[in-house]
Formats: C-alpha cells, structure tokens, sequence
C-alpha cells in the first residue's frame, strides 16, 4: 500500500499565463507524505502565449507523466476525469467612455423592459381603480400608491438577486447565480467533449 497514490483532479482551476502548471495545481494528492510531496511537485504543462482560454489536462496525460518519473506508483483517479484550466490574462484598464455607453445601453433597456411590461398589463389603471376602491375618489394620477410600488419594486429586486452592488445578504445563491452556474456546467461540458472529439479525430489521423 506505499506505493499506492490516490488522485482527485480538481474542476475547474484559474490560473495565469506562462505559469507552469504542477499536480497540486490541478489535484489533490493521497498517499504515503514522502511520495505525496514528490507527485505534486511535478510539472505537467507550460502555459504559453499560444494557449487562448481555455487548456484541459486529462487523468491519462497525468498518469502518463507520473508514470515516466516514478514507475513504482500505482495511481488510483477518483471524481473528475479532466481538469479546466482557465487561463487568466493582464488585465486591462478599463475603458470609461465604453464603460458608459454599455451602462446607459443597459439602463435604458431595462427601463423600457419595466415601462412596456407595466403597459402590457395596464398597471396604471389598477393603481387607479385600487385607489377608487379604498378612497372612494378618482384620481389619474394616485401617486399613494405608484410611489410605494416603485420603491418595492427596486426593493424587490435587490431581494430577489440577493446582492446590493458587492454586498449579499445572505448565503443562498440567487436564482441569478443558480442560472450561470447551470451555464457554467453546460459549457464545461462541451468544452471537454469538443476536446475529446479533437484528440479521436488527431488519433485517426495518424
């Protein structure tokens, strides 16, 4: 059993451009210290400026150059299969002028998404006949109950989305968050499957 290694490799992992990549970066190690500290160690890939995005490391790759270095293991995977290394740039200075249009860009769609649906549903007559209702007087515009709505309404969605700009109130992921986290895993799934399409294709080839 010393020579037995236990590997989990990690997700999805963020790292930056020309880092060489080690097995701790894109694992987790189990076995015997004095081994365990030799395989994490070992350098898997070169980062380089050729590499756009996106790079995955596979179980096989890894084993094949832990195998060269130290013949005597036997490596047991467990979870994962291929580990996602997303590759972080330099990041830019932000572009204000572009920063402000894509704002305002946003602000207005928003706007008329709230003013168009609040029109399709003929909201302004129900405040109307609401206020009809429980004063007993007609009013066009019953700012008694339009000025409160507005303020629920950003309220509401402060609530629903679970953030107010960097702050959350509390631990449970927004539906927002659900929703990217969906698209995240779907996109981590093509990813890996277009790479495995690509490596079948490059063995045919040869």
């Amino acid at each position: 059993m010393e020579n037995v290694i236990y590997i989990r490799m990690r997700h999805r992992v963020q790292l930056r451009k020309n880092h060489r990549v080690k097995v701790k970066d894109i694992a987790r190690v189990v076995g015997p210290d004095r081994v365990v500290e030799q395989v994490e160690e070992m350098d898997i890939y070169q980062i380089t400026d050729g590499d756009q995005n996106i790079v995955i490391i596979d179980f096989i790759q890894l084993l094949h150059i832990i195998l060269q270095k130290l013949p005597q293991l036997e490596l047991q995977g467990i979870g994962p299969t291929q580990t996602i290394i997303e590759v972080i740039h330099e990041k830019k200075k932000m572009n204000v002028p572009f920063f402000i249009i894509v704002w305002l860009l946003l602000f207005v769609g928003a706007a008329l998404a709230v003013m168009n649906f609040h029109e399709d549903v003929s909201m302004q007559s129900v405040h109307q006949k609401l206020y009809t209702i429980i004063t007993g007087k007609t009013e066009e515009k019953p700012l008694l109950f339009q000025i409160p709505y507005s303020f629920g309404l950003g309220i509401g969605m402060i609530l629903f989305f679970n953030h107010f700009f960097r702050k959350r109130f509390n631990e449970e992921p927004s539906p927002l968050e659900v929703e990217m986290f969906n698209y995240q895993q779907d996109l981590d799934r093509y990813v890996v499957m277009n790479e495995n399409k690509e490596s079948v294709k490059q063995l045919d080839d040869r």
